[in-house]
């Protein structure tokens, strides 16, 4: 059994952060940053049966062409994700009430909808991308174990090597999508995208602080392995795939492109191409 120390439940049995119990969470899970957009995302159900909230985890439950779904925010970083998706699955593979693993696993498909900033001039600002890969570099997944095949491969020797990696940072690691998830997302671009544990200096803006890699998105920008490049870069995609391959779950990652890093540009309506690629991608998966 898990102590109630570990596995913490509020009063009416629903899970401590999430306030979701097992009925809730649909087969297909949408995370999305921002609260703000949980609503925009259930205003294409059929039907919304469901809401709750929590500071700023926001869960809107429903139908989508006779699918159970569920959209749920996660604010920003990996700190969140690790909340939201740990709790996520003990909806789904834990007993709450014995406090214990059930006996089947159940695998949700997890499909993050989100916003980031293009690292390659030729993807432009309000583009539709499909994350293959997430390169982490929050160092999120070195809390766990059964990570090696992330963390010791040729990619990331390779990454550390032509990127002069700093030894004051976490090893980076790299996860894979859901393969067939992806194998849906012929029409979007695709690539390796880069995950940061911060906003400023772990992306390479400077405000007041000096930073440690001010060429840190140049050497991102210049990466390439067997053809695969770095594409983008945001604050989510890595923890989201290497704690749902973990748990086996499958995942992918969409971002609309509201900035490019290195033309510049930034999205004239960014909330028009955000809601453009909510229509899109329910559109593909559901």
């Amino acid at each position: 059994m898990y102590k109630n120390s570990e596995l913490i439940l509020n009063p009416d049995g629903s899970l401590y952060h999430i306030n979701l119990k097992p009925e809730h969470v649909g087969e297909t899970v949408f995370l999305v940053g921002d609260p703000d957009r949980v609503p925009v995302v259930s205003a294409f159900f059929d039907q919304v049966d469901f809401k709750t909230q929590k500071r700023e985890i926001v869960t809107h439950s429903g139908k989508l062409r006779g699918k159970r779904v569920t959209v749920i925010s996660t604010g920003m970083g990996t700190d969140n994700i690790d909340i939201v998706l740990g709790e996520l699955d003990a909806a789904v593979n834990l007993d709450l009430e014995k406090k214990e693993k059930k006996a089947d696993h159940t695998s949700l498909k997890i499909i993050r909808l989100g916003t980031s900033g293009s690292l390659q001039a030729e993807i432009p600002v309000d583009s539709l991308l499909a994350s293959s890969h997430g390169l982490g570099l929050d160092g999120l997944l070195h809390f766990y174990q059964n990570t090696d095949a992330f963390t010791q491969n040729p990619l990331i020797d390779k990454f550390i090597t032509d990127s002069n990696w700093n030894s004051r940072f976490a090893r980076p690691y790299i996860v894979p999508a859901g393969q067939s998830l992806l194998a849906k997302t012929q029409d979007f671009k695709t690539g390796i995208t880069a995950t940061a544990c911060g906003f400023y200096g772990p992306q390479g803006r400077v405000l007041r602080l000096d930073i440690q890699e001010p060429e840190l998105n140049e050497k991102l920008t210049a990466f390439e392995f067997d053809g695969l490049k770095i594409t983008n870069f945001e604050m989510e995609t890595s923890a989201i795939y290497g704690l749902a391959k973990l748990m086996g779950h499958e995942a992918l990652s969409v971002n609309t492109i509201i900035a490019n890093r290195i033309t510049g540009d930034f999205s004239t309506d960014y909330k028009k191409a955000v809601k453009n690629m909510i229509g899109q991608v329910l559109e593909t998966f559901i």
